[in-house]
């Protein structure tokens, strides 16, 4: 009896044991990817910052002379030294193909086919802009063996670019909502339709020095877009993402030893006063010596901007004496200070203020695109935390009457197209450092303090560099197609002066 009791316990254990790895599952981990997990990730890629800290987010405004940084030692960007950039936003290659696999059949595919392209477009995009030619038909193929992708002409990049998000705009026509999209469009597949041709125009805008190149078609490209009508519609309209608790901004932190010690420079404060402009109460703090000299704080006489050209010493120490302002308290104690805009109505406005002075397009008038941005941007700003505007909030009064003075449109087209890009880098202000270095090197507005006594860019002592250096790394995995690139493009000579061809005339 006692076996046969064995015999049944050993038969029962056998069962269990055939379906152990069900039973052993735990049923609040995800044990197979979807395409909507990969989604979010691919996206955030783009629409997240990625660098390490809030000192990195200083630095990426500190080079288009947005901040001064007052800290423990000299920051390179602010007197015009950078490095090296990086290859690493390709990493999210593999990760696309995956998400593709992985939505074929699904009634959404056609929108993760979008999303497939417009990522991809994104990236190319901050790649090539960094540094010039890079690999892009090879790119991502190291699961095929490729560990040595050719680098294409930055032409070659700009095509392929375009043609991703052609082919973006022509799947999310075709898609439904789906799932696994961080940002405010929620899936909705209409709303990234918009936010492609934004960028797209976006893109050409950029390629604004190379209109007489028959293959780009820069004009016929614009136009199309524009005539299509599929646009951001007003100022809720952006890509990015909203900051909380859980994704802080970057430079929330308790830590005064960084961004408590950010200057706002000369070139924003002086600007937005001479402009009566309030969004210098959102973006500053008054500085302590001008309080103590008997300024209130809603007054603009109270705000000092440093000049980020000024000797490393003498800032520390003017600094120290109380005479610059820093960054407003907001972004260092509030998670949501301000939501992160890659894209906005206000910057497709300004876009499309240029391209109608240049008569890339007909539609619309150019101080109707100009107004309808500056008041997107003051409109955002307003919808911030007015306690932090050191008593003289925004109003719906302000943003109707703003445009007086240095703010009325100008008589002239050059002196519109300087509103328009100052009003453009204003809107950037700690938001997208990049694209206004991008911006600088497109038109060269607005003019940026360089003291040639203090600059680190010892080649060129009176201007900013042109472009990142390429990553190390390539010299030692990559170096044949790395050497043939820049042979190519500068004579062999990777240096952060050289002028790639997006900026050759």
């Amino acid at each position: 009896m006692k076996k046969f009791i064995m015999a049944i316990a050993g038969v029962v254990m056998f069962a269990g044991c055939s379906n152990f790895e069900e039973i052993n599952t735990n049923p609040n981990t995800p044990t197979q990817v979807s395409a909507s997990m990969l989604t979010t990730n691919i996206i955030l890629s783009i629409a997240k910052y990625q660098g390490q800290d809030s000192k990195a987010y200083i630095t990426e405004n500190a080079l288009p002379k947005y901040v001064g940084y007052a800290n423990e030692g000299q920051l390179s960007e602010q007197y015009n030294l950078i490095r090296t950039s990086s290859f690493g936003k390709l990493t999210i290659l593999p990760d696309i193909d995956k998400m593709l696999a992985f939505a074929e059949g699904s009634p959404a595919e056609e929108s993760y086919k979008g999303v497939a392209h417009f990522i991809r477009a994104y990236t190319f995009y901050l790649t090539t802009m960094d540094m010039g030619d890079i690999p892009y038909s090879e790119a991502g193929q190291g699961a095929a063996g490729n560990f040595k992708p050719k680098y294409d002409t930055q032409k070659e990049v700009f095509l392929g670019i375009l043609t991703e998000l052609e082919e973006a705009a022509q799947h999310f026509q075709q898609g439904t909502t789906f799932v696994g999209d961080p940002t405010p469009f929620a899936g909705n597949p209409e709303k990234w339709l918009r936010a492609v041709n934004a960028f797209e125009l976006k893109v050409l805008m950029t390629l604004s020095n190379k209109t007489n190149d028959a293959d780009l078609r820069v004009q016929q490209r614009f136009s199309t877009i524009v005539n299509n009508n599929m646009l951001f519609e007003n100022d809720t309209d952006y890509f990015g993402l909203v900051y909380n608790t859980i994704n802080a901004h970057p430079l929330y932190s308790t830590n005064d030893m960084f961004t408590g010690r950010t200057l706002v420079s000369n070139v924003v404060i002086d600007n937005l006063k001479a402009l009566n402009d309030k969004r210098l109460y959102y973006f500053a703090e008054p500085a302590p010596a001008q309080i103590t000299a008997g300024y209130a704080e809603g007054d603009m006489q109270a705000y000092n901007g440093v000049n980020p050209a000024i000797d490393y010493a003498t800032m520390n120490a003017n600094y120290g004496a109380g005479k610059y302002s820093k960054i407003n308290l907001r972004y260092q104690v509030k998670q949501d200070s301000e939501t992160r805009r890659m894209l906005s109505y206000a910057e497709q406005e300004f876009i499309l203020a240029e391209a109608r002075i240049r008569g890339w397009i007909s539609t619309g008038s150019a101080e109707q695109y100009y107004q309808n941005g500056v008041k997107s941007a003051l409109k955002y700003v307003m919808n911030t935390d007015a306690t932090y505007a050191h008593g003289n909030a925004i109003t719906q009064s302000d943003i109707d009457n703003y445009f007086t003075g240095e703010a009325a449109f100008a008589d002239n087209a050059q002196g519109q197209l300087e509103q328009i890009w100052m009003q453009r880098y204003l809107l950037n202000f700690l938001m997208d450092g990049k694209t206004s270095y991008y911006e600088y090197r497109r038109v060269y507005y607005p003019e940026f303090p360089v003291d040639p006594a203090t600059n680190l860019n010892v080649n060129n002592p009176n201007d900013l560099p042109m472009r990142y250096l390429y990553p190390t790394s390539e010299l030692n995995y990559n170096s044949t197609n790395l050497m043939e690139a820049l042979n190519r493009q500068f004579g062999g000579y990777d240096e952060i002066n050289q002028i790639m061809w997006l900026l050759a005339n």
